[in-house]
């Protein structure tokens, strides 16, 4: 079968337009945050909307409006060493959804986190889908955090496996 993404069939584009359509229509959170520590938390989730070409201004006011959303208005101009492990996750949240992708990939999101902080990055992943209109796939080893999706896939050797829930 084809893949297609933004309307466009993935293995038809060049690895240019293939960056372009994962900037503007994915957004991608791993377990580890990859902020880049140089900068604060604003700069981070400005990223994608500059290297789209978007406006400083507009990139500011989407990054401003993205800490509020995930709870962090009052933390912006931190880097990331000043911030928690759950704040550096909430800002790598904030920057994937920066260009409002209608994909959100997590790569075991919270797999780095305490209990509590894992408890509200999963509330709050699950928030940003409903009020975003996200569309999210969820990689993970924890099975409370894989109770909560409307389906659920299962990697046995090598093959996906539609699994009941858990």
């Amino acid at each position: 079968g084809d893949i297609l993404l933004a309307g466009t069939k993935i293995s038809d584009v060049n690895s240019d337009d293939l960056a372009r359509i994962r900037n503007d229509s994915v957004g991608f959170v791993f377990q580890f945050h990859h902020l880049l520590r140089e900068f604060t938390a604003l700069e981070n989730v400005m990223m994608p909307c500059q290297i789209s070409g978007r406006s400083w201004e507009f990139a500011r006011a989407r990054g401003e409006e993205l800490l509020s959303l995930v709870g962090l208005e009052k933390r912006m101009d931190h880097r990331p060493s000043q911030l928690s492990g759950g704040e550096q996750q909430k800002v790598a949240v904030a920057r994937a959804l920066s260009n409002q992708p209608s994909v959100l990939l997590a790569d075991e999101p919270s797999g780095n986190l305490d209990a509590q902080a894992s408890e509200e990055l999963h509330d709050l992943l699950f928030r940003l889908r409903e009020s975003q209109g996200l569309a999210m796939v969820l990689v993970t080893h924890n099975r409370e955090l894989a109770g909560r999706a409307d389906r659920i896939l299962e990697l046995r050797e090598g093959r996906l496996h539609e699994t009941q829930r858990i």
